[in-house]
């Protein structure tokens, strides 16, 4: 029987190695696994690329990840934000690494990493430093730029709802980078809110099929990252 299924946070990140590339959900707040995170900080794993929208906020999530020095690298195209302090200072100082990519850039390398497309070709860049070093091809008298595909060992993705067969429904907006970054990743470890019975889900609103999650957790009442960083919350508590 198949049940993707687990009973916690430490479980479904069990095996997360040092020196793996990770793919983490989230526009800012919206859709950002934070539990996940955090079982991550508590699991250990370090000298890890991170590919997300952005670098977090305060010192929670992603931004308490890169924090406690675990990130080697962060491949993002926001790396500074409203509430943003602990990248753009460790940036600074020389011990994180990073490569922008536009946003829209972004989401097409992931989904290129999904669906087995090695590279593509973009207007977005060209002439500007980001396309420095990369290889340029004219079409139809306009110049583009080539951009490789991103896979990931694991991505780390937020959903509304699932089934023990993994497949996924999104809430709103949180949705974002999830889909793509499912299909892109070896392993793809999700926190629901809610799991449901097989059949539950109207098949026509299934957004991930389950074929593309590995590891499945509940998180009844998910951490709002807004509400931890007006408190001025660290990670670990």
């Amino acid at each position: 029987m198949i049940n993707k299924i687990l009973t916690s946070v430490e479980e479904a990140v069990h095996g997360i190695f040092d020196g793996a590339t990770i793919m983490i959900s989230g526009f800012g707040e919206a859709g950002s696994p934070i539990e996940l995170i955090h079982a991550l900080i508590d699991q250990g794993a370090k000298n890890l690329t991170i590919v997300s929208n952005n670098t977090g906020s305060g010192e929670v999530g992603l931004a308490a990840l890169i924090a406690h020095k675990r990130v080697k690298k962060m491949i993002c195209s926001f790396p500074r934000t409203a509430n943003s302090t602990v990248f753009p200072e460790l940036y600074k100082k020389g011990e994180i690494e990073l490569e922008i990519v536009p946003q829209g850039t972004l989401a097409e390398r992931i989904r290129a990493g999904g669906a087995g497309i090695p590279a593509f070709y973009t207007p977005t860049s060209v002439g500007t430093p980001l396309a420095e070093q990369k290889e340029s091809r004219t079409f139809e008298g306009v110049t583009y730029v080539m951009e490789h595909a991103i896979k990931a060992d694991f991505a780390l993705v937020k959903a509304l709802k699932a089934d023990r067969y993994g497949n996924l429904i999104y809430n709103k907006t949180a949705r974002n980078f999830g889909p793509i970054m499912c299909t892109a990743a070896k392993t793809t470890i999700v926190q629901t809110e809610q799991t449901v019975d097989l059949g539950a889900l109207d098949p026509e609103c299934v957004v991930t099929p389950g074929i593309f999650v590995q590891r499945v957790v509940q998180i009844e009442n998910p951490a709002q990252e807004s509400k931890l960083v007006a408190e001025n919350r660290r990670y670990p508590w």
